[in-house]
């Protein structure tokens, strides 16, 4: 019996550990879209790029450059401290022809546009536009989970090497800092 209650409780304690372990990380959404999978084109309201005001497709646009694809529901510090950085990494690596853009998934565009340009304005984005995703929702084919706040993607030749989704309060520093790492795997 003493063998069973010492087992017992050593148990317990395995379990109480790894829950106590698990609540204090917040998990990332596992994205749908395949890595590799090639994903076709979609419509987007440009309100700081070269089609500024106008409707058009930046990942035709873009066609075969690596192209980080930022898409988010919020644009709380972190998503704009990851816009900076990436519009960052983009002019370094201009020779590379690294291109990125933002897609605003929102049923309140007109909300969202005054925020996009203040964000161009304030933290200097110069490489990077930021758009509103035209339709209602973000395009079936990327199949975005409906509680990821931020999913990044990045591609080159059109086929995807990175897809990383967060729900709210995953995207940190540390995240962050990872997710401009990635670039590497998109640049030749």
């Amino acid at each position: 019996m003493k063998k069973f209650a010492g087992a017992l409780a050593v148990s317990v304690l395995f379990i109480v550990a790894g829950c106590a372990d698990q609540s204090s990380v917040v998990p990332e959404v596992k994205p749908a879209a395949e890595v590799r999978e090639q994903l076709p084109g979609f419509i987007v309201r440009d309100i700081t790029g070269p089609f500024k005001g106008r409707t058009t497709c930046y990942c035709c646009s873009y066609g075969s450059r690596p192209v980080v694809a930022i898409f988010t529901r919020e644009l709380d510090d972190d998503v704009q401290d990851l816009v900076q950085k990436i519009d960052a990494k983009v002019g370094e690596r201009k020779a590379d022809k690294l291109a990125a853009f933002v897609a605003v998934i929102t049923d309140d565009k007109e909300a969202f546009e005054p925020r996009l340009k203040a964000l161009a304005k304030n933290a200097g984005i110069a490489h990077t536009p930021l758009t509103i995703i035209e339709a209602t929702a973000p395009p079936l084919e990327y199949k975005i989970a409906d509680d990821a706040d931020v999913t990044v993607m990045m591609w080159v030749e059109k086929e995807v090497l990175v897809n990383r989704s967060f729900v709210r309060g995953a995207l940190d520093k540390i995240a962050i800092d990872s997710l401009v790492a990635d670039t590497s795997k998109i640049l030749k």
